[in-house]
């Protein structure tokens, strides 16, 4: 068996966020489906529906279900009871279809079901022994423009890749990408770069002992651990720092203090090595300068 860490990133537009995360969140195999499911009957719980018959599939992602309008929504009034939450939050989308304007009432149930959609993907991660995997760099981050094209991998997600290696080497399995498709030109760059990490550094040849180098690529809409990874690393982007590592950027307090610890649960923590020493070694990572790379 294998295990499937599901990546995705926040930030890359460089329009709101106070950083670029690229990362995700692994899933043995054999608890991928159970997890799926499990998705599946928390949307109908939180909506009492599936987002999707009402176009609305993209709402499953952290900027839409952690959105600051969903937590002054579900603040307006008090915490309303299941069944109706349910009810109104069909209201909201079926309203939403008709071109017609939401209650109140319906508003407060729709913020509701969001946060009990993502407090409830976190904790479905948990019960089913996801592992967080994510790196950070500065926004806007980039290259020294006197510096000669690269098809070397940025700092970051080496470092990403390392974490995920040392994680199936404990494990003793081997593991998959699975990506979320952006702009397939983008995406094709990032694969050769994958590609010429793995074939042309000795590290990268030493990481295909267990790391599958070929990643595969899915629309997120379609698939719940997508949207997971989704939810996880938008909250690594507004709600976890390292402030050692010179990490301070802008942070969500409401994302902070309910998800940050959550993050905290969830992320790799295990032994590294380097020139035969070995340390404790994390599953999340800042960078602050990700274009110093040395080839290897």
């Amino acid at each position: 068996m294998s295990w499937l860490l599901f990546m995705d990133e926040s930030g890359h537009d460089h329009k709101t966020m106070p950083y670029e995360v690229r990362g995700g969140v692994a899933f043995h195999a054999r608890k991928l489906w159970p997890f799926v499911q499990a998705v599946q009957r928390l949307e109908l719980s939180a909506f009492g529906g599936e987002l999707a018959q009402f176009k609305k599939a993209s709402e499953l992602k952290g900027a839409k279900l952690l959105d600051k309008d969903r937590y002054n929504w579900a603040a307006q009034d008090a915490w309303i009871d299941p069944e109706a939450r349910r009810k109104h939050s069909r209201g909201f989308m079926t309203k939403g279809l008709e071109k017609k304007a939401p209650t109140r009432e319906e508003f407060t149930a729709y913020g509701q079901a969001c946060l009990e959609m993502a407090r409830g993907i976190f904790q479905l991660s948990l019960d089913y022994d996801a592992v967080l995997f994510a790196a950070a760099i500065p926004c806007g981050s980039k290259p020294n423009p006197d510096d000669p094209p690269s098809d070397l991998l940025r700092k970051d997600h080496v470092f990403l890749l390392e974490r995920y290696f040392y994680f199936l080497e404990r494990e003793q399995q081997h593991g998959l990408f699975v990506m979320d498709e952006t702009e397939k030109t983008a995406d094709r760059r990032f694969v050769r770069k994958l590609h010429s990490y793995f074939v042309k550094t000795e590290k990268g040849r030493q990481r295909t002992q267990w790391i599958v180098p070929s990643p595969l690529f899915v629309s997120s809409d379609m698939t719940s651990a997508v949207q997971a990874a989704d939810l996880c690393i938008y909250c690594v982007n507004w709600g976890f720092r390292l402030p050692t590592l010179g990490m301070s950027g802008e942070v969500r307090e409401e994302i902070a203090s309910e998800f940050g610890p959550l993050l905290s649960r969830l992320k790799f923590v295990g032994d590294g090595y380097w020139e035969g020493k070995v340390f404790k070694s994390y599953g999340m990572e800042f960078e602050p300068d990700p274009h110093l790379m040395e080839k290897k």
